[in-house]
């Protein structure tokens, strides 16, 4: 007679990988911020209590996708994002220690084959984050962004170089890329490269993804949950990371 065997469930870590939307979200300012009040705060006419709120922001504020359809021109808005792309393996490059030195650091194509002969893993059909240690100035817009005169040609943070980019769409198959910093185009770029050719292909960004540093370099998968909204250039988007305690 055959028996069953049974082996426990792996124990997993999960990662919350989004920052709370509220009004002290750093951000460019041509970026309208994060506004709510409260439309209904008491008792009704009926005699039962309620809460409910409205709010406006940007759709390029805190946690957010960039869809295709952000630039260039491309019809691939956030609701067409395929799904199966939306759970995927993250590939974490980390750059924090060139970041340390200069805030204008930037991923280059000798750190992605790094990852790959370092961890014997591909990045193709993964999800690729920028770690570069930025999340620790969440709270403080000056050191996020790079400048207090709110003058986006005076920002400085790290990013992926365009040669990283354009390397990605031409030699692996990825879904998307993301950040800890508030775009994946270094703070210095004028002209958008690693934007215009990870967008320009199909594939989506990810920006000001919290927690980086709380998830391993590979092992972890992703579930990116974009707020489905039609037509639009991006999307506020919940990131939640899983991964086996033992690689923790």
């Amino acid at each position: 007679m055959a028996c069953a065997v049974y082996s426990a469930p792996i124990a997993k870590r999960m990662v919350d990988m989004t920052y709370t939307f509220d009004d002290t979200i750093p951000h460019f300012p041509l970026v309208q911020g994060f506004q709510i009040h409260a439309v209904l705060n008491g008792t009704t006419e009926y005699g039962y209590w309620a809460l409910a709120e409205e709010y406006s922001a940007s759709i390029h504020l805190g946690t957010h996708m960039d869809a295709p359809a952000h630039f260039p021109p491309h019809d691939i808005t956030a609701e067409k994002i395929p799904v199966e792309h939306l759970i995927a393996p993250a590939a974490v490059i980390d750059i924090t220690a060139k970041a340390e030195l200069s805030p204008d650091a930037e991923a280059t194509v000798e750190d992605l084959l790094h990852w790959e002969s370092s961890t014997g893993q591909t990045l193709d059909e993964t999800i690729v984050l920028l770690k570069c240690g930025w999340g620790k100035y969440w709270t403080n817009q000056t050191a996020f962004i790079g400048t207090s005169e709110g003058d986006v040609n005076q920002a400085h943070f790290p990013g992926f170089s365009g040669e990283a980019a354009t390397w990605l769409v031409e030699n692996r198959n990825i879904y998307g890329v993301g950040t800890e910093a508030i775009s994946f185009d270094r703070g210095d770029s004028r002209d958008y490269p690693v934007h215009r050719t990870i967008l320009g292909h199909g594939l989506f960004g990810l920006e000001n993804v919290a927690n980086v540093d709380k998830i391993p370099i590979y092992g972890a998968e992703l579930h990116v949950m974009p707020m489905k909204i039609g037509k639009t250039s991006g999307a506020p988007v919940r990131i939640i990371a899983s991964f086996p305690a033992v690689i923790a």
